[in-house]
């Protein structure tokens, strides 16, 4: 287990400086950062002079060393737009996200789960028909158009859930189904593949021929070994929903991390953005780590592929 730890760790810090480069480059890659800080009416001897004062006419290399030793120190520079240092606008910002992402899977899983085990137990029933109707509805449905209609129907005409903000528990209801409904149908299907593969194996007819009640059969000798690739799903869900906020979160005004990522990228402030792909990035790379040690840990034959 612990060869393959390392051996996970060494793949996350690789993926992890490249996911940098990458970030770091966008500042390039989008024109000369000078000028879009200068404006238009800026003459030669200015763009100079930002270029001299934010290190602009420093190699690339040079820069990129810093501005990587800085990130990992937890400084990210300073916001064009809002004049603030980068890192205390998302610190302000990432807990919004974080309890909106979290929210979200967790509705997912308590609905997808469920209800794709039903589906699994019971082929071609109602439940199955229902399980394969929601499915493809939270594929079909843009999220968008989803969290207008929850605005209508219950904040304009019902009055029961606020419309946007996030000050009390009832705004995130919406954007945490709106969210989490997204993520429900690739969780829904692959439990239901993975019940019905299992519940014919070996060792499930053995169970229930020594008598396994139905329930123990299920969740106890079926669900270990069919959760494990929706574990897996899981974390890839939940970096998705981290960085995919965005959406959500400027329908319902929730100011998080997505919100601010939609702000920034709208009056192009290359800092905030640069700090956002990074953080998001890596909360990608961190969940995947620990799915891969939680699919070891319940099928040990993974750790030697």
């Amino acid at each position: 287990m612990l060869a393959f730890t390392l051996k996970r760790l060494a793949l996350a810090i690789l993926v992890t400086l490249t996911v940098s480069v990458i970030s770091f480059s966008l500042l390039h890659l989008s024109g000369d950062p000078a000028a879009a800080l200068a404006g238009e009416n800026a003459s030669s001897t200015d763009l100079e002079a930002i270029r001299h004062l934010y290190g602009f006419d420093r190699p690339l290399t040079t820069q990129y060393t810093e501005w990587l030793w800085n990130a990992l120190h937890g400084d990210f520079g300073q916001s064009y737009y809002f004049k603030l240092p980068v890192a205390d606008l998302i610190s302000d910002r990432l807990s919004v996200t974080m309890l909106l992402g979290l929210c979200s899977i967790t509705f997912a899983l308590l609905v997808a789960v469920p209800l794709g085990v039903a589906a699994a137990v019971k082929p071609n029933s109602i439940i199955d028909r229902l399980a394969l109707f929601l499915s493809v509805a939270g594929q079909a449905l843009p999220s968008f158009w989803f969290g207008l209609v929850l605005v209508v129907i219950f904040s304009i005409k019902l009055r029961l859930l606020p419309p946007s903000g996030s000050e009390t528990w009832k705004h995130f209801i919406m954007p945490t189904i709106v969210l989490g409904y997204y993520a429900m149908p690739a969780i829904m299907r692959l439990t239901r593949a993975g019940m019905l593969e299992v519940l014919n194996a070996d060792y499930i007819r053995t169970a229930r021929a020594k008598g396994a009640g139905t329930m123990r059969v299920l969740f106890k000798h079926a669900l270990r070994n069919a959760i494990i690739p929706v574990v897996s799903l899981s974390a890839v869900q939940m970096g998705f929903m981290l960085g995919g906020s965005v959406v959500v979160e400027a329908i319902f005004a929730l100011h998080g991390a997505g919100y601010l990522a939609w702000e920034s990228i709208s009056r192009h402030d290359l800092p905030t953005v640069q700090a956002l792909i990074l953080i998001f990035s890596c909360f990608y790379i961190l969940f995947t780590f620990l799915s891969d040690l939680t699919n070891a840990w319940l099928d040990p034959r993974i750790r030697v592929g």
